[in-house]
């Protein structure tokens, strides 16, 4: 948990993520659409990965990937974020965490 919790607060957007899928991505592109860089940790290829998907899970990311952290702060999975965007929130959580700027 303190791992998972350590790199959430190094960027202004992360998102823990695994290679193979597809909401994973979709959310990546979301971001990167945005105009922001989120720092990606894909699970899969990291040797910490499993206890971080566990850690991840007792957050209460179900499933675990993706899980989006803004600002150092969980905001959720795949249709937290996709609602986020849907009511307009997601841009001003972003700008007000510096991880865009327009």
């Amino acid at each position: 948990m303190d791992r998972v919790r350590d790199l959430a607060s190094k960027k202004a957007a992360v998102i823990f993520t695994k290679s193979s899928c597809c909401m994973c991505h979709s959310i990546k592109q979301l971001f990167y659409e945005l105009g922001a860089s989120p720092e990606v940790h894909e699970l899969d290829n990291d040797s910490y990965g499993r206890e971080m998907e566990w850690a991840l899970r007792s957050l209460g990311c179900s499933p675990s990937v993706p899980a989006v952290f803004i600002g150092g702060r969980f905001v959720g999975s795949s249709k937290d974020v996709i609602s986020l965007h849907v009511d307009g929130s997601l841009k001003q959580m972003l700008k007000d965490a510096k991880a865009i700027w327009f």
